[in-house]
């Protein structure tokens, strides 16, 4: 039996965008702050420390098959996708708190795709005090390439004047409401027909406009840190490092606080929240994560008020996670499963980021599975080595193998 490991991936860039030739200064404002895909992949939107949204539009969407074809047709794809550069916008300027006395930085920390009901495209986006939703459209813009003015038709705010008059002039006429009308008909050549062009039209471009249609400000005394929509399409979250504000898209002058974890004496401090994420199907679940290493899941439908959290998960969730994830692919269960993965922040396993619509294609690793644990049938001894997770420095090991699974 052969027990050949399969050859490693080879990562590559498909595209790059703004790369910088050799020597050349990188400014400030042009480091990228956050990156964010919409939900079917046609569109990429980032955010830098200048306050600049900018927007790739998808060129290969007709070309290529989705995830779901894909998986039925059980083959990858021939080519990767591939984006343009479509607009970019002034999301947020620079301002100054005179009550805190505080500078408050343009920089775009978070950037959320919002549903799209029409051919409109609507984001979020939110720096460390205000959030705003921008509407980004495209028009169609006609330039005139070339006008042909007949001195006998007038506009209507020059009807008084001399042109106005060549034509008739000497005729008899007669006054019908704010209208003047000739008694006598005049000859048909004096009006052009319906047919006849006098400009002629050309360049006919698609200019794309961001327009912003709600701010969302004054609500947080700390920084925002993350900004969460929900699976219903009509409310979001705003987290700061220790409250939690719930949103209604199309009201901007009121929300209301779902979780408040500040103490009443700030020398008891002991965590902050690090991020808040929405379900991306049920809208009444909602995860947040602490400094502690913490990631609290609680049920919305409970009470208005989230202070006592469903479930709760420590660090303990990459073990618990390999241990069902082996449960499941040893009885070969093709089903799926969802998991929350917390990624390291800085030289501690802390729930940075959580990440609620990471969802697990058990089939395809129930048999990668299956072919190592066959591998591992035929040398019981080396069977306490399966997986392992580096974080920072230390190696962590997760799990010990005994060969009777």
């Amino acid at each position: 039996m052969s027990t050949a490991f399969p050859t490693a991936l080879e990562w590559k860039f498909s595209q790059v965008f703004g790369e910088r030739t050799p020597g050349e200064d990188v400014q400030d404002v042009d480091i990228v702050s956050t990156v964010e895909f919409e939900k079917r992949g046609d569109f990429l939107a980032t955010g830098d420390r200048g306050g600049r949204i900018v927007i790739f539009e998808r060129t290969d969407g007709k070309d290529c098959h989705s995830r779901k074809e894909l998986e039925i047709l059980d083959y990858r794809p021939q080519g990767h996708p591939e984006y343009r550069y479509k607009t970019e916008f002034q999301s947020h300027e620079p301002e100054f708190d005179y009550v805190r006395s505080v500078e408050i930085e343009e920089r775009i920390n978070r950037v959320r795709w919002c549903a799209t009901p029409n051919d409109s495209l609507f984001i979020l986006s939110t720096n460390d005090k205000a959030i705003k939703l921008w509407k980004v459209k495209d028009h169609k813009v006609k330039k005139v390439k070339q006008m042909e003015l007949n001195p006998f038709v007038c506009s209507e705010n020059s009807l008084l004047s001399e042109k106005s008059f060549l034509i008739g002039k000497h005729e008899p006429s007669f006054i019908n409401g704010y209208h003047l009308e000739w008694k006598n008909e005049m000859p048909s050549n004096v009006f052009p027909s319906s047919h006849e062009e006098f400009a002629k039209i050309a360049n006919n471009k698609e200019a794309t406009l961001a327009r912003c249609r709600k701010i969302y400000a004054h609500a947080h005394d700390f920084n925002i840190n993350s900004i969460s929509n929900n699976s219903d399409g009509e409310i979001f979250v705003s987290a700061d490092d220790l409250r939690i504000n719930l949103w209604n898209l199309e009201v901007s002058n009121q929300c209301f606080n779902i979780i408040d974890m500040k103490p009443s004496n700030m020398e008891d401090l002991t965590e902050v929240i690090t991020s808040a994420e929405f379900h991306p199907v049920y809208c009444n679940l909602l995860a947040y994560s602490s400094s502690r290493g913490f990631i609290r899941l609680i049920d919305m439908r409970q009470s208005a008020l989230c202070d006592h959290h469903a479930r709760i998960y420590g660090t303990y969730t990459w073990k618990a996670l390999l241990l069902q994830l082996l449960r499941f692919t040893s009885t070969s269960a093709l089903s799926y499963l969802i998991y929350i993965i917390t990624i390291q922040f800085l030289t501690n396993l802390t729930a940075a980021s959580v990440a609620m619509g990471f969802i697990l294609l058990l089939d395809h690793i129930a048999m990668l599975f299956e072919f190592f644990l066959m591998g591992m049938e035929a040398k019981k001894e080396q069977l306490w080595k399966l997986a392992k997770i580096q974080t920072g420095s230390s190696i962590t090991k997760l799990l010990e193998l005994d060969g009777h699974h």
